[in-house]
């Protein structure tokens, strides 16, 4: 079957270890159902993939691919929840210690079928096409739980999100607007800021800069970069939730400003089969439409990779066939 994957890690060229092309098919063990993909998006964990991160170098050839919406043989349309859970596991899918993502352990949505539990599939709403579907089960997943499970803020409370056009970031925009809540973005560019207040967004503000009051709660995907900033701009008694340091993990913990002004860190992880199925009935109630950067079909994945591994995003770039 057709396949975008990586065949090894390769830390400083990500890109060359990516290949278009076929893999077998797979093989569907009892328990576990085949999604004939219609559409996947692209996520940073893929990149992350490519460097070796997180899988064993005895995973390689690995297909691609946390997210994706398909349907199942008898034409049932779905969209996939891509953390796999030990068969033992009772809980919250994101505290299971043996959990693993698709492209990790199993092999990814990147390809004409995608074998995953029984358990991993949740309907479609009629509302979202087959390219919107595919942005939900990483970057918007991670998105609603950040603010929905996690945060605790308030309709009527602000709330800055660090970082204008990313995945996360235009999904927690348009969630948090949804909410009533004021919802203030940073951006690098003034492109970027634009997407953002297009969004939803009540005001942006260049990187770094000094926001006209503190705010409730801080959305933090960017790490070092952004780590200082996010500290600064709480009121006492916020709450930083963080889902992600794409520009590195080293950040000041600022510990002096964290215990005297008793602020929040709170950790973020994707999020549970059953808080997919509510942000899909969530985005079908509030009128939602996620923001689609690129759609590009699977052949074209390689310029995918590129544009995200350059930071040239507007939103999710979804493949789709």
């Amino acid at each position: 079957m057709f396949a975008v994957y990586a065949n090894e890690a390769n830390a400083d060229d990500p890109l060359a270890s990516l290949v278009v092309g076929e893999r077998p098919d797979p093989e569907v063990p009892e328990g576990w159902v085949t999604v004939n993909v219609r559409a996947a998006s692209l996520n940073m964990h893929d990149i992350w993939t490519l460097r070796g991160v997180g899988i064993k170098s005895e995973q390689f050839p690995m297909i691609l691919g946390c997210d994706g919406a398909g349907v199942l043989d008898d034409g049932t349309e779905v969209v996939i929840h891509s953390v796999v859970n030990d068969e033992s596991w009772q809980g919250d899918d994101t505290l299971d210690p043996k959990r693993t993502l698709l492209t990790e352990k199993h092999q990814g949505t990147f390809a004409d079928a995608v074998v995953v539990p029984s358990r991993n599939i949740v309907p479609k709403p009629a509302g979202l096409s087959m390219a919107e579907a595919a942005t939900m089960g990483t970057a918007w997943l991670t998105a609603y739980r950040m603010l929905f499970v996690k945060s605790g803020l308030r309709p009527g409370q602000t709330m800055l999100v660090q970082g204008a056009s990313g995945g996360v970031s235009t999904a927690l925009v348009q969630l948090g607007r949804a909410a009533g809540l004021r919802v203030w973005v940073t951006g690098r560019s003034e492109d970027k800021r634009a997407l953002a207040e297009r969004l939803g967004a009540h005001a942006t503000f260049e990187s770094g800069a000094r926001l006209p009051e503190r705010v409730d709660g801080v959305f933090e995907t960017v790490g070092k970069a952004t780590w200082s900033h996010s500290m600064k701009s709480l009121k006492p008694g916020g709450i930083i939730v963080v889902s992600g340091s794409t520009s590195g993990p080293d950040a000041s913990a600022e510990l002096q400003r964290l215990f005297f002004l008793q602020l929040r860190v709170a950790g973020s992880t994707m999020g549970t089969r059953d808080e997919l199925a509510d942000l899909l009935s969530y985005t079908e109630l509030a009128g939602i439409r996620p923001q689609i950067g690129a759609e590009l079909p699977f052949d074209d994945a390689r310029k995918g990779f590129e544009d995200m591994l350059e930071g040239r995003t507007s939103g999710k770039i979804v493949f789709t066939r």
